[in-house]
């Protein structure tokens, strides 16, 4: 028995403040470990650091959170979730397919923390399984972009009309991915903004026409 509640309409009152306050503190809990994760690794930050960074106990975020991978698979979700929202807003504002590349990868990077090594190698390490569900909804999620992008950068004469576009896509994804790889880029000796800048420019050289060139070189002199 609720003592306290003497009518139906405080405890309907009670109820839907607990409702509504559950998703709220679970969104700040996401927020919160999330930007943890990427600047420190999946590894490196415990879930007292997380509750410590909250100001609340871990038992607060343990009923949200069975664990700390369930946190670690909402977060990685929630920020991919985040970065394809993004993407498809700048892809529907239909810049021409050069500009549209170099605005995605500004977002991709502000919003990835400039995409450090730590984050993406302690997720694969330690949380396979995440990685694994992760790496795919990427790929399909670039490869729909990249190859949306390339036919319609033929279309309006900016690439190449000679080329595979299904092989390019995938030649770009497994780049993308590879530039993020420790032993053969080690952090200390390449910044992922020049890796990400290289990558895209050898990327879009390889398959612009003349007019594509211009407006890449126009880019880059920015």
């Amino acid at each position: 028995m609720l003592k306290n509640c003497k009518t139906l309409e405080t405890i309907y009152v009670f109820k839907v403040s607990c409702y509504t306050f559950a998703p709220y503190m679970r969104e700040k809990i996401i927020e919160r470990a999330t930007d943890l994760f990427l600047n420190l690794g999946f590894k490196s930050v415990t879930m007292d650091d997380i509750a410590n960074e909250l100001g609340m106990s871990k038992k607060t975020i343990y009923q949200h959170f069975g664990d700390k991978t369930d946190l670690v698979e909402a977060c990685t979700f929630y920020m991919f979730d985040f970065i394809s929202h993004g993407i498809d807003c700048i892809r529907d504002t239909k810049q021409n397919p050069i500009e549209e590349l170099y605005e995605i990868k500004a977002f991709a990077l502000t919003h990835l923390k400039g995409e450090k090594s730590s984050p993406h190698f302690q997720l694969q390490k330690y949380y396979p399984r995440i990685y694994k569900e992760l790496r795919q909804k990427q790929y399909e999620k670039m490869n729909e972009c990249v190859v949306e992008n390339i036919q319609r950068g033929i279309q309006e004469g900016f690439f190449r009309g000679d080329i595979n576009v299904e092989v390019i896509a995938r030649f770009y994804f497994n780049g993308m991915m590879e530039i993020k790889n420790t032993e053969i880029f080690p952090p200390h000796q390449y910044g992922m903004q020049m890796l990400m800048e290289t990558f895209l420019e050898y990327h879009v050289r390889g398959i612009a026409t003349p007019k594509g060139i211009e407006i890449l070189n126009t880019i880059i002199n920015k």
